[in-house]
């Protein structure tokens, strides 16, 4: 046979799309090409592969044409990957390995010069894509992806330490032997969280800014905290992370997916862990959204299922805050380039933190004795580098006032997160059993079934966006927020007194 194809997978996004490998020998002028719109670290497999190949003790073919097609053609494919296949792929065009072993058998990984297969990236990713695929494939990948992979249900994954390995599990059958070789199943390593989440506790004082983290947290809504230095704004959003439920399989599954297709990669330590990121304030928008060539997750996405937190908010550069504005609408990012387009999921809670004006002091002076030295025109100039439409779709905007130093040496410890982590859990029960997601996901057309407004706090809530000029979003958010109000409550109804509340969260930042 001269003609071998062995199937394997490429990245776009979060995709994995189907790649046949394609391997022709041919006589003519020794050659070795690769085709298949393929990257520098793709075509430089011919070497690694021939390496391996020698080193294996296999036969590589140097007096033969080899054309390596990597199908579909106009797919992009980065990585080493494809190592393994090729050269499965050579090695079946002269008949060294049994073709019928290679149907149904997705591979995956890189080679080392010696025959070593090394880890690739995105194995979860890889997975979740296989395991849609009818029908499902059986994997087979490096020892380190395999287990990372094997957190996937329902796939039957292989692992494999050397291309010796490979090759001996793909040896026909002869007549005298009883047993035929096979890779080991792969089994994902077990849950052991390194993690340790910072308590609500250590906060002191602070009710109201800890009532709002309640709320934010059983309904996913994200929250602004404005204060002066040093009030407990960057301890709060910190801690919001361990109020929030356990992760869901499919949660766990997605957010481990989209780590292990970044740079640092997938972090077994991490499983089930909300992931919480706090870009430093001088990240470019692209550091947010993500790109590059191939494209990669940003910090946006890399947040997914978890907590963005942004510290300095106005300090930002002003691209990159506005291109927050479509994921938080949309709990998703497309990234766009001229050759390219790849989308990853962005359904993350944010948590934003700032002063209520340049020196930081505005407002203080009761608590701590510091006059503010900013002109009512810089206090302008700062709180407007925060655009209305971004404010918009911020739910909460809570103050964190400045506390005396004797209220706050005098203030009794507070509630821990388990406990109010408890209750976050119950509302969180309440609405998923309702409608399958958070209050803050839910659609507009679904919004007045969901959010039952008693008669009173109808009208009430009507007056209010009346008299403020809200605009159709602020007032779906308010809605939401005070529906996750009533969740806490255990209430079916929303009432006065819930909308009152969410009210009080959607007031404007303070003036001079």
């Amino acid at each position: 046979m001269s003609l071998a194809v062995v199937a394997s997978r490429a990245l776009d996004g979060l995709a994995a799309p189907e790649v046949r490998v394609e391997v022709h020998l041919a006589n003519g002028l020794p050659s070795f090409t690769l085709v298949g719109l393929a990257d520098t670290e793709v075509k430089e497999a011919r070497e690694r592969v021939r390496a391996a190949l020698a080193e294996s003790g296999f036969a590589f073919p140097h007096n033969k044409r080899i054309t390596v097609n990597l199908a579909p053609a106009d797919l992009p494919k980065e990585s080493g990957r494809f190592d393994l296949p090729i050269a499965l792929g050579i090695l079946a065009a002269q008949g060294l390995v049994d073709v019928r072993r290679l149907v149904g058998v997705e591979f995956a990984g890189e080679l080392s010069l010696a025959g070593e297969l090394r880890p690739v990236r995105g194995a979860l990713a890889l997975a979740l894509a296989a395991r849609e695929a009818t029908p499902r494939p059986t994997l087979v990948l490096p020892l380190a992806s395999a287990a990372e992979a094997a957190r996937v249900d329902g796939l039957d994954i292989r692992a494999a330490r050397h291309l010796a390995d490979v090759v001996e599990a793909l040896q026909p059958v002869g007549e005298g032997d009883t047993v035929r070789p096979e890779l080991p199943r792969a089994r994902a390593e077990p849950d052991v969280c390194s993690v340790a989440l910072t308590d609500l506790r250590d906060v002191k004082g602070q009710s109201a800014a800890k009532r709002a983290l309640e709320i934010a947290a059983a309904g996913s809504h994200s929250v602004l905290l404005v204060g002066p230095p040093g009030t407990g704004k960057s301890m709060l959003a910190q801690r919001l992370a361990g109020l929030l439920p356990p992760m869901s399989d499919d949660e766990a599954l997605s957010t481990a997916a989209l780590h292990s297709i970044s740079v640092r990669g997938f972090e077994p330590a991490l499983w089930r862990v909300r992931p919480v990121r706090n870009p430093h304030h001088s990240a470019s928008a692209v550091a947010l959204v993500g790109g590059g060539s191939p494209p990669r997750p940003g910090e946006i996405s890399l947040a997914h299922g978890g907590v963005l937190f942004l510290d300095e908010l106005p300090e930002f550069p002003r691209a990159a805050l506005e291109a927050l504005r479509e994921p938080l609408e949309t709990g998703q990012i497309t990234i766009s380039r001229a050759a390219r387009q790849a989308q990853y999921p962005a359904r993350f809670q944010l948590v934003a933190a700032m002063n209520p004006c340049p020196c930081g002091w505005l407002g203080a002076f009761a608590a701590t004795g510091k006059n503010c030295r900013c002109s009512p025109e810089a206090v302008l100039r700062y709180q407007g580098k925060l655009s209305g439409p971004l404010l918009d779709r911020i739910d909460m905007q809570v103050e964190v006032p400045a506390i005396t130093p004797a209220a706050l040496m005098g203030a009794a410890d507070g509630e821990t997160s388990a406990s109010v982590s408890e209750r976050v859990a119950v509302a969180r029960r309440r609405q998923v059993q309702r409608q399958a997601v958070p209050n803050s996901e839910v659609a507009a057309g679904e919004l007045d079934a969901v959010c039952r407004l008693e008669p009173a706090a109808a009208q009430f809530l009507q007056a209010v966006a009346g008299r403020l000029g809200w605009s159709g979003r602020s007032l779906h958010r308010v809605m939401k927020l005070a529906r996750t109000i009533a969740d806490l409550a255990g209430a079916d109804e929303v009432n006065v007194a819930a909308v009152a509340e969410a009210v009080q969260y959607r007031r404007a930042l303070p003036e001079t």
